[in-house]
């Protein structure tokens, strides 16, 4: 028996704790270190626990995910509140739900200064109707509806421009069986506005438009849009429709469900569609025909998906055009209703826009080495809930976009392929072929096919330790590894930490590692106690910029 084998410092099994270290047993057994609380609300914002992982329950990542919150807006709930209001409104994160959730939370459970903050911040959080309702619903899990949530709901109403406040109401009518009905008979704007904020008086229009809502009285005050809902609501005509469309500007949620099948009226809608709406209905405007090869529809299109500063101010996320581009190239919907045939103009516009989503990237000028983690546990559900894109596909996206800025740069995954190189570590896991293989992947490539390339790979053990070795095996001068992982590691005969130190004292290079959370789970293969090792969020559309900055000595 070999008993530095069992009981070592500096060459240690991933089944085993470093000795000395504060590492824990992580979901599938393996041992890392556990995140800070921060980094972990953070990775909850912006990845949400939606589908859960391979090793742990929606159910259980939720309901960890929840206790760090409720950790965070104890310890400083002015931070925790700032944290959820930055991820939110600077539109970092996929899915607006998990701060909406985090904000509730705060609002119920927070002590009197968090919870002000929380109810103050909710117009920055909550920017539409479907997110009030949203939060109207979580808040009920964590308090009742006192005077001062009835206020900052009644504020959100009230500091609205009439006919902004308008649009929400004919656009997002209800979600989980909560309606503006609901809220403003909670909420009686009237009388609990004006006494907590005195500059917020209930004018004239807004009480009109309060009345339709609450009570479907029509007075000769209400706003153009609502008249044009109510003229839509009873139109026979999908011709009509098309022009009260023109006329009125309407949203595609006022209009009656059986003229949604016109190519007319859907051209009438492009004119003025907002572009997440665009990004969400690229399937059915081809269905119909406005958007097919050489039509208007499609040049419109592709201009918009081409404008920088229109899917910034838009808050598109990078996700969410993955997500339209995966869909649309199928031909197919996930859950299949209906078939289109694409437009190459359009996939090629999507593949574009994906890039421009994030943050403007520097190059570094440094050697990269981007890593993939490829094992079982990483093609598991989804990220932020999105049907079939799973963590291994999105990190193949997202290493896409450090790659696209950098000239020095080697892709591999975590796999043996015909070409690849097989670690000599052995351990009772080595019939999983432990090893690296490059990828033949480049942002010259269109986005999908790429992450084909990576979808279609025999997956292998999780040994985040590997990049470190392939380097040191293959004389790689590295200046930065990358990995994008869930941090489940378990599978390898030497913690990554481990590697990178026996990199950096055989190479002399001062090596830099970056782990890439895509899990919201809480641990981390990176050793906080290392100033030359970073966390950051999987899909946060900062993380670019951000491990450019940390690999250019920035950070």
């Amino acid at each position: 028996m070999s008993y530095l084998k069992r009981h070592g410092t500096r060459r240690v099994p991933q089944w085993a704790p470093i000795p000395g270290s504060d590492q824990v047993s992580n979901s599938s057994g393996g041992f890392a270190w556990t995140v800070d609380q921060w980094t972990r609300l953070r990775r909850f914002l912006v990845l949400g626990s939606e589908g859960g992982s391979y090793y742990a329950s929606q159910w259980k990542l939720t309901r960890e995910n929840a206790e760090t919150v409720e950790r965070c807006v104890r310890e400083d709930g002015k931070r925790a509140v700032d944290e959820i209001v930055r991820v939110s409104d600077e539109g970092r994160a996929p899915k607006n739900d998990p701060a909406l959730f985090a904000l509730a939370l705060a609002a119920g459970l927070g002590d009197d200064e968090t919870r002000k903050a929380a109810l103050d911040a909710l117009p920055h959080v909550a920017r539409t109707g479907t997110h009030l309702f949203q939060f109207a619903s979580f808040v009920e899990g964590f308090r009742g509806w006192g005077r001062s949530l009835r206020r900052a709901v009644g504020r959100w109403y009230v500091a609205q421009p009439v006919d902004a406040l308008a649009y929400q109401a004919v656009k997002y009518r209800q979600r989980e069986g909560v309606t503006h009905r609901d809220l403003l008979r909670l909420a009686h704007p009237a009388s609990h506005v004006s006494a907590g904020n005195p500059t917020l008086d209930v004018t004239p229009q807004h009480a009109g438009l309060f009345e339709w809502i609450v009570r479907g009285t029509e007075s000769n005050g209400l706003p153009r849009l609502v008249e044009g809902f109510l003229r839509a609501q009873r139109a026979e005509k999908a011709s009509e429709t098309a022009a009260l469309v023109h006329e009125y500007r309407l949203p595609r949620e006022a209009l009656e469900t059986e003229h949604l099948a016109s190519p007319e009226v859907w051209e009438a809608l492009l004119e003025n569609m907002p572009m997440t709406a665009m990004v969400r209905n690229l399937a059915t405007m081809t269905r119909v025909g406005v958007i097919a090869p050489a039509s208007a529809g499609t040049a419109k299109v592709v201009a918009r998906l081409g404008d920088v500063e229109r899917i910034r101010r838009a808050r598109v996320h990078p996700i969410a055009l993955l997500a339209a581009l995966r869909t649309y190239q199928a031909g197919r919907g996930a859950r299949g209703r209906g078939e289109w045939n694409p437009v190459r103009e359009v996939v090629d516009a999507l593949d574009a826009a994906f890039y421009t989503a994030f943050e403007n990237v520097e190059p570094t000028g440094k050697r990269l080495l981007l890593a993939l983690d490829v094992s079982g546990s990483m093609t598991f559900d989804s990220v932020a809930g999105v049907p079939h894109l799973s963590p291994r596909d999105a990190s193949a996206a997202l290493a896409l976009v450090t790659a696209a800025s950098e000239e020095q740069y080697e892709i591999v995954g975590f796999y043996v392929g015909r070409r690849g190189w097989k670690s000599d570590l052995k351990g009772p896991w080595d019939f999983l072929n432990n090893g690296l293989t490059p990828l033949a992947i480049s942002p010259r490539q269109r986005l999908d096919d790429a992450i084909k390339t990576v979808t279609d790979l025999p997956f292998g053990g999780t040994d985040c330790a590997l990049p470190m070795l392939y380097a040191l095996a293959k004389e790689r001068e590295v200046d930065t590894f990358v990995i994008y992982t869930d941090s489940e590691t378990w599978a390898g005969e030497l913690h990554p930490a481990q590697a990178l130190s026996d990199y950096r004292r055989a190479s002399g290079i001062d090596a830099r590692l970056v782990v890439v959370g895509m899990v919201s789970n809480g641990f981390s293969i990176a050793d906080p106690a290392d100033p030359g090792m970073l966390d950051v969020v999987g899909f946060d559309t900062a993380t670019p910029q951000l491990i450019a900055q940390f690999a250019s000595g920035v950070l």
